[in-house]
């Protein structure tokens, strides 16, 4: 099967967290978060333009601080134009970005610099109660599958 999320042919990374049995690679990570993505996680600033046809909008940061809290590694940040930054993950030797679709045909590049901090993202408490939403979530549909 295909996906359309950038680095999906090398993202063959095992987890580093037990505690999310059922997911063993990121691809089937995506595959749950298909289907958890909301309005709700959408970052406020876009959610006008949130859709079903375009889930991955505004999800990357909670979402690729949830990658690394069951593959490891580092977040990094593309520079966008308005100042924000577009996260992204490296972990176990593989770039990949669940959220790359957002941007359409346009190609990023990820140079993996400007790693980004949780603490940092996190200080704003809707993003924080964003990310929780969607480890919850993700949980609550782990357990269900057992």
């Amino acid at each position: 099967m295909e996906y359309g999320f950038y680095g999906w042919e090398t993202a063959d990374v095992q987890p580093v967290n037990a505690g999310y049995k059922g997911i063993s690679s990121p691809r089937e990570l995506y595959d749950i978060l298909s289907d958890i993505w909301c309005e709700y996680t959408c970052a406020p600033r876009l959610r006008e333009k949130w859709s079903m046809e375009n889930k991955t909008l505004g999800q990357c940061s909670v979402t690729a601080f949830l990658v690394q809290d069951i593959f490891g590694g580092k977040v990094y940040g593309i520079l966008r134009p308005g100042g924000n930054y577009h996260c992204y993950n490296a972990a176990g030797g593989a770039v990949f970005d669940l959220t790359s679709e957002q941007f359409g045909n346009e190609k990023l590049t990820y140079p993996c610099e400007n790693e980004q901090s949780r603490e940092k993202h996190f200080a704003s408490e809707e993003k924080y109660e964003r990310y929780l939403y969607l480890s919850r979530e993700l949980k609550k549909r782990l357990n269900e599958e057992k």
